[in-house]
């Protein structure tokens, strides 16, 4: 098939990568503008941007599509579909209707559940026993339209939003791939009323932890910001960030360190510490990190 590909973080390098593994035409790559990046503010290209040029794919990166001369430079390339992953961009009807097939969305989360920016953290957060990928043909609404094809994964009971990223990633490169191959049979399924959430992009001020909460909500807020932007707390007049956590058994004043393994008392229950990050430093295992910064038991943090 002639499909246009449109996607710009490390997400959706995979998918791209199947896409031209398989045999798709690929005429054009959208993605966003390369941006300033590191200590000179350089502008870098995104990770699709630079794969679509490692792979001698044309790319374009409009600011936007609303643009009518935009509009009608896509109309130009005359694809059979365009498939969508992690774009960032709004999509208007012009270009949601150019290609014959439409524009199919890869999303990581079981719709309607988790429409929005951030579902494979909110899943995590939440504390959802499983997620997966939708493929989704894309209409006006923010992540409403019918889905094509969906399949669901576990969450792993210390799974981070970094692994179950490239899990999903490489999920949904083999679903969409699934999904080209039969789109003339497939039978779009209207998404329920029934169950919708919204996953609401991520603010940093969610990050510090609370531990009068619950040990499994610390757990999730540890691994669903684990590795960005990270959930910290405070050991004095030092931030550490903790990305990597476990519910384990336990019971003190919220906060306080506990005997055995690096445990840290919770409003109910405890959390196993099993990776953390000082300032300057490299994250560490639990116990390399305390050869360097003893925490005994009964330290508050």
């Amino acid at each position: 098939m002639r499909v246009i590909f449109m996607g710009t973080p490390e997400f959706s390098v995979p998918v791209l990568d199947a896409l031209v593994t398989t045999g798709h035409e690929i005429p054009c790559v959208y993605c966003q503008p390369p941006r300033p990046a590191g200590r000179g503010k350089n502008e870098r290209p995104s990770p699709v941007h630079s794969r679509a040029l490692d792979l001698d794919l044309p790319v374009r990166t409009p600011a936007s599509l609303r643009d009518p001369e935009a509009q009608a430079a896509f109309r130009t390339v005359n694809a059979d579909v365009a498939v969508v992953v992690a774009y960032g961009l709004i999509l208007p009807r012009a270009i949601l209707e150019a290609p014959a097939h439409g524009c199919l969305n890869i999303h990581a989360s079981l719709l309607p559940r988790w429409r929005g920016a951030a579902p494979i953290h909110r899943a995590i957060m939440a504390g959802d026993a499983q997620t997966g990928v939708c493929i989704m043909q894309m209409e006006a609404g923010l992540d409403t339209g019918p889905v094509l094809l969906r399949q669901a994964t576990e969450i792993g009971a210390e799974e981070t939003t970094a692994e179950l990223h490239d899990r999903l990633s490489q999920l949904g490169a083999r679903l969409i791939v699934d999904a080209l191959s039969q789109i003339n049979d497939l039978v779009a399924e209207p998404q329920p009323e029934a169950g919708v959430t919204y996953a609401e992009k991520i603010d940093k001020v969610e990050a510090r932890v609370d531990w009068t909460r619950d040990a499994a909500e610390v757990d999730g807020l540890i691994r669903g910001l684990s590795p960005f932007p990270g959930a910290w707390t405070m050991d004095g007049d030092t931030r550490i960030k903790l990305l990597g956590s476990r519910v384990a058994d336990g019971q003190g004043a919220a906060g306080t360190i506990l005997n055995g393994p690096l445990r840290v008392a919770c409003g109910e229950g405890a959390v196993e510490l099993t990776r953390l990050q000082r300032a300057g430093k490299g994250v560490q295992d639990a116990d390399t990190f305390l050869r360097g910064w003893p925490m005994p038991a009964g330290k508050q943090l």
